[in-house]
């Protein structure tokens, strides 16, 4: 657990094996951890090796495929939402260079008829290759379990029910990015991923032990994020920051461009972006509130609202 005698200096490591045995320390190390930097390493996830493995050599294999082929997976107008966005689409809120990266979406299968599919489109799944829609839509499913758990603590820590987060995030619109940052060149204008914060609940990073992650501490420097090998990385998002009125900060994080040694060499990483479901009221939460922090939201929305504003700032839906 966590040690909070010392101020932390660097974002600590905790289980995820040891929720089982003492859920509300688990939750104290998870809430402090957020409260301090808005993310987390968690270590013993439950995501099976082999499948994490399998994942990798299918996401290295699909950037692989032709220009052309990828972009024969690109859905103009679709927002980004599902299958490939080309290189050089998403530029972070405010910033003036687009991002050194493309993407492939995979989101929540639905049944025929589900009263989501409105607002949750189908996904795209492409030919090559052989095994992703079997390897992604399981390694999906874990990622869920997974955030489940997470979502249980961060309730135990803000004082709700264990199990508040379950109907919020129920069929949630939740998304598994797969990223390649091509190789670069040393001129090249821009970087891997500018300054921004993310969109959904909370965040699950996998990929993050390729040097690059960097989040913007409290007294303006950068500091590295560094997990041990096949550990997850997880922060707060917007809408976690917005329903908890700031108690827990969605933290502005960078992937910045590498050193010389390794402009040549690609990196990737898999982030599941645990959104809940799109007719989800994001309300202040009243345990959030008191005379010292005042509601900054005192107008609700919906989580498919709140999502459609920020994707336009992203440049990902054109209006």
């Amino acid at each position: 657990m966590l040690d909070t005698a010392e101020p932390l200096a660097h974002v600590p490591t905790l289980s995820l094996g040891d929720n089982a045995a003492d859920p509300d320390g688990f939750a104290a190390a998870l809430g402090t951890s957020f409260e301090r930097f808005g993310f987390a390493v968690v270590a013993d996830h439950g995501i099976p090796a082999d499948l994490i493995t399998r994942a990798w050599a299918q996401t290295e294999a699909l950037f692989a495929l032709g220009e052309d082929e990828k972009r024969g997976y690109h859905l103009a107008g679709g927002g980004g939402a599902r299958g490939y966005t080309p290189f050089k689409t998403e530029i972070a809120k405010g910033a003036s260079v687009v991002d050194l990266k493309e993407f492939w979406h995979i989101g929540r299968e639905l049944h025929a008829g589900h009263r989501y599919t409105p607002v949750m489109p189908a996904n795209i799944w492409p030919h090559a290759p052989e095994g992703f829609r079997e390897t992604f839509t399981t390694l999906f499913a874990a990622f869920d379990r997974a955030g489940d758990v997470l979502l249980s603590a961060i309730a135990r820590h803000l004082g709700l029910a264990p199990n508040w987060f379950d109907t919020a995030v129920a069929d949630g619109n939740s998304v598994l990015r797969l990223l390649h940052y091509p190789p670069i060149a040393e001129d090249a204008e821009g970087v891997r991923a500018g300054a921004h914060e993310d969109i959904n609940l909370i965040t699950l990073l996998l990929g993050a032990e390729e040097a690059g992650l960097e989040l913007l501490d409290r007294d303006g420097r950068w500091l590295p994020v560094k997990p041990p090998e096949g550990a997850l990385v997880v922060n707060v998002g917007d809408m976690l920051q917005r329903l908890t009125n700031h108690v827990l900060p969605s933290t502005t994080h960078r992937v910045v461009n590498p050193p010389a040694e390794r402009r040549g060499v690609s990196r990737y990483s898999m982030p599941f972006f645990l959104h809940p479901a799109p007719d989800f009221l994001i309300e202040t939460l009243p345990g959030c509130i008191s005379a010292e922090r005042p509601n900054r939201y005192p107008t609700p929305i919906t989580a498919h609202d709140y999502l459609h504003e920020r994707l336009v700032e992203i440049g990902l839906i054109k209006v």
